[in-house]
């Protein structure tokens, strides 16, 4: 038999190893990487018509938007402005609360709350139902990469102190950052 050279025998031990270890990770570790990429937590339970009304509090407007049961558009704003709502705005804001998931939960103390710009937040969505109960969400600054937002829903600390922080995505800032023109519908500006 043969005698191979010792840089070859640990090339062949490195080559069983790394090949090993990609067999694992990328054939029988795939399964498990996609579960963990759908377990994405969805922010709010509530559907779209379960909704009564909404405050969107922004640097720039405090906005009241109501249901409209009657008339041409869905939503009315109630204030600062009593004028028929853009639906297709307060649409867009709607699906994002009903649908929106977070992909990951920090739990931080509260002290942190400024660092992650919650305090105080960039913008405050308070949600009443029509079976009476209340949502909130506030939203903070982005992350490092601008990918997502630092987010609460329903602030209160938990047993140990510490606060719930959730990355959503920043299609919310763009659902509120808006003048109060955008928000009303248009052809209706005063």
């Amino acid at each position: 038999m043969m005698k191979l050279p010792r840089t070859t025998l640990i090339l062949i031990l490195l080559a069983l190893v790394s090949g090993t270890f990609v067999y694992f990770y990328e054939i029988k570790g795939a399964p498990q990487r996609e579960e963990v990429k759908e377990k994405k937590q969805q922010i709010f339970s509530f559907a779209a018509d379960d909704v009564q009304s909404l405050t969107v509090k922004t640097e720039n407007v405090t906005l009241n938007l109501e249901r409209n049961n009657a008339g041409d558009t869905k939503w009315l704003i109630k204030s600062p402005t009593a004028v028929p709502a853009n639906d297709a705005i307060v649409s867009y804001l709607m699906d994002l609360l009903v649908k929106g998931k977070s992909d990951r939960t920090l739990s931080i103390p509260p002290n942190q709350l400024a660092d992650f710009g919650l305090n105080p937040p960039q913008a405050t969505i308070n949600i009443n139902l029509k079976n009476q109960k209340t949502h909130q969400l506030t939203l903070g600054k982005s992350d490092f990469n601008r990918r997502f937002l630092y987010a609460q829903i329903d602030p209160t600390p938990k047993p140990d102190g510490n606060i719930n922080v959730l990355l959503v995505s920043t299609d919310f800032e763009n659902a509120v950052k808006r003048q109060l023109s955008e928000w009303q519908q248009p052809g209706d500006k005063k």
